[in-house]
């Protein structure tokens, strides 16, 4: 019977991937009547594919007969993953006789799959199935997700009798499937995105990989957390990094990509798709975890440490790799890495800073989707987050093993000090600032969500009585909690889309936060924009070149507002350019994608070359005199306020200057160039983000750190020069 109801509706699934095949989501039009047009017509080509397939029945109706499809609509959906999807919601209806009978098909719009049936009939005529035995010929969906066992920050929390009940945690990570729905974890594991491979140097050994598919493994919800079986590390490295990945994509609205290999040959240099991150578990003897650009790979330490300050017992080891802040951190760095390759070029004192406030945020704001754990510390400071606790700590068991009191760093109890962005340039301590302003905004929004609660459970005086919190009372608190962070969260991933290309500065980020967010909420009705402005302005971080720190002083400069610029030179190549796009629900394959953004790089490289060169056009600071990189291209796409799907592309042009040298190789580059944020269905831009080359106070600002400043740090130290020495940017930063 099954493949009988399969076949009845094989007609209906191939006319919707022709469509798909032909078609463009991205191009239906948006305006009522010509939509309503379009619809019709497909409406009535169904109709006639289904006659000539010779199809005689669906779902109660008889083909042979009049009948009509009274619905053929889209609709957008969140899938189980949480991704963008499409299906088709197709109504068919049959009245004969005083006998009504209707059929309701939900299709997948990209793979023409039908997920749902749904049949409805009135009047006399016999049932030719039984209502049991059709339902249960329903077949079961595979599951989405993949619960997998991890330590909830890291081992040492299970030491402490007060936390040890909080020490296991799971986590749900998408079941990688390819577009048959066949698995496609192997032993590692080594899936779509990672690769685990666990080779242990120092000791010459290859660890066993685990294999999460295995059914005991998988029936248990993965291994049970352990500091000494090289298999949990394995699979805690692996959940954690595609929990953060993911975070990403459903920020982004897009697959996530790493960043590619570079190769010269025959004198031109070619971007190579990188498939996979590789990670080894147990790849340093030593007090280290860093992100490889180079290798694109996470390279995790383990080292001895004593148990006691007094040094008498023999020393423990720690691993980097069961940590869930480390792994969070280092995975940061690859995916900021992937979208920015140049924040690896510290041109200034807060590019390097902000890689490592960057990945310190994403971990922190983690935390907060751990439930159990929120929920104990909720409890724990009834309901007041900016006291000490362990959702604003990162890495306490490496903070503790290399001599520190407690956490490797913490975002709580840091006084706002306007001078300390003035003065503090180390990485790490300069990347605090970052962290403890962005924290503050979290904290504020956080105590304005808990505001009324805070009043019922107080009775009005805002001073809640003594004791324990009513558990009903932390439940709410943590459920506004988890909501805020996942919020602010989302906010500071979506911001990457409104940076500029090259030498980003605290200000630039602020701005492009502020931007982001009122593309994604113009009402923003709980005031989250100026909770952000006001933090920033309270630790001194300050942007070049505005007027106001007010949220609408803080908004990048609308393309439409610059009437000097002249983006228009590729509306019509990018508007041509959604037809590529030819999957209904994005690309489900990233080799696909990244081949594809390619090919528009070097379509846009050539039309604007001719462009630029033939009518001295300035594009966005862009100097048509000069060489010139279409550095990114890529596609996100975003609900608007009307919630309706738009997508848009993040192109960034960049251009630099040789500085210095003796006349074999510069001393460095002074690069410039801009992001355009573009419409994709009318190809209008709609924000210039500049950082252009003929900003001579930049310019002195970034000679001035790169030759006095940066190498009187310590990182000199450690890196050498590094005007030239750039390879490497977090090997020896994450040493201690």
């Amino acid at each position: 019977e099954e493949s009988q109801h399969r076949g009845a509706t094989a007609p209906v699934s191939e006319f919707v991937r022709m469509l798909a095949r032909a078609e463009s989501y991205w191009h239906i039009a948006r305006e009522r009547q010509v939509r309503w047009r379009t619809l019709t017509a497909w409406r009535q080509a169904l109709m006639h594919e289904l006659k000539l397939a010779g199809a005689k029945e669906l779902g109660g109706i008889d083909l042979t007969k009049p009948y009509e499809i009274v619905t053929f609509d889209l609709r957008e959906r969140a899938a189980l993953t949480g991704e963008f999807a499409l299906d088709w919601v197709i109504k068919f209806l049959q009245r004969d006789d005083g006998r009504a009978a209707g059929c309701t098909l939900l299709v997948d719009a990209d793979t023409g799959k039908v997920s749902y049936q749904v049949e409805k009939s009135t009047g006399t005529r016999p049932r030719k199935r039984a209502l049991l035995k059709r339902s249960g010929s329903l077949p079961m969906p595979p599951p989405p997700q993949r619960r997998l066992r991890v330590f909830a920050f890291d081992p040492s929390i299970g030491l402490q009798y007060e936390s040890a009940g909080i020490n296991e945690v799971q986590l749900s990570v998408p079941w990688e499937r390819d577009d048959k729905g066949r698995d496609l974890l192997a032993p590692g594991p080594v899936g779509e995105y990672v690769e685990v491979i666990d080779h242990d140097p120092a000791s010459r050994a290859f660890y066993e990989p685990v294999d999460l598919n295995d059914p005991v493994i998988v029936a248990q919800d993965g291994l049970p957390p352990s500091e000494s079986n090289p298999q949990f590390h394995q699979q805690m490295v692996y959940a954690v990094t595609m929990r953060t990945i993911r975070n990403f994509e459903l920020a982004l609205g897009r697959l996530a990509l790493w960043s590619p290999r570079r190769t010269h040959e025959h004198g031109t240099w070619r971007d190579e798709y990188v498939q996979r991150l590789r990670i080894h578990p147990h790849a340093l003897r030593e007090a280290n975890a860093y992100y490889s650009p180079a290798k694109k790979a996470l390279l995790l330490g383990y080292f001895p440490a004593a148990v006691d300050s007094g040094g008498d017992t023999t020393p423990l080891n720690v691993f980097t790799c069961v940590s869930q802040d480390i792994v969070a951190h280092e995975v940061t760095h690859a995916l900021l890495d992937g979208i920015h390759r140049r924040f690896n070029e510290a041109s200034n004192p807060d590019v390097l800073a902000f890689h490592e406030a960057f990945a310190d945020l994403v971990a922190l704001f983690q935390h907060f989707s751990l439930r159990d754990v929120l929920r104990h510390q909720i409890a724990a400071t009834r309901g007041d987050l900016a006291s000490q606790n362990r959702l604003g700590e990162l890495a306490q068991q490496f903070g503790q093993a290399i001599g520190k009191r407690g956490a490797l760093r913490s975002a709580i109890g840091r006084e706002p000090n306007p001078d300390d962005y003035a003065t503090v340039l180390e990485p790490h301590e300069r990347g605090s600032i970052l962290v403890a302003a962005v924290f503050e905004a979290f904290l504020t929004i956080y105590k304005g969500r808990i505001a009324d609660l805070l009043r019922i459970a107080s009775e009005g005086t805002g001073v809640l009585p003594a004791g324990q919190l009513h558990p009903d009372l932390v439940n709410r608190l943590a459920e506004e909690a988890a909501g805020t962070a996942q919020h602010v969260l989302e906010m500071c991933i979506r911001a990457l889309d409104y940076c500029p290309p090259v030498d980003i500065t605290f200000g630039d980020y602020l701005r492009a936060l502020v931007t982001a967010d009122s593309e994604f909420d113009p009402v923003d009705e709980e005031h989250h924009r100026v909770a952000f402005a006001e933090a920033f302005r309270r630790y001194g971080i300050v942007p070049d070149n505005v007027r106001t720190l007010s949220v609408d002083g803080l908004l990048w400069r609308p393309a439409a507002d610059a009437p000097d610029e002249n983006e228009n030179v590729v509306i019509d190549i990018v508007k041509r350019w959604a037809a590529d796009i030819d999957s209904w629900n994005l690309s489900n394959d990233r080799a696909e994608l990244f081949e594809l953004m390619r090919a528009k790089r070097a379509e846009l490289h050539k039309h604007l070359e001719g462009t630029l060169e033939a009518n001295s056009v300035i594009l966005s600071g862009i100097d048509p005199s000069l060489p010139f990189e279409v550095h990114s291209i890529r596609p996100s796409m975003r609900m608007d306020w009307s919630e309706q799907a738009r997508l848009q592309w993040v192109i960034e042009l960049t251009q630099r200057i040789p500085q210095g040298g003796n006349g074999a190789a510069p001393d460095y580059y002074f690069r410039g160039g801009c992001t355009l944020l573009v419409d994709a269905d009318d190809g209008k831009v709609r924000y210039s983000i500049k950082k252009p080359l003929d900003d001579e106070k930049r310019k002195k600002r970034q000679r001035r750190f790169l030759q006095d400043e940066a190498n009187e740090s310590l990182a000199a130290t450690y890196f050498g020069d590094v005007t030239t020495d750039t390879t490497e940017p977090f090997a020896m930063l994450h040493r201690f």
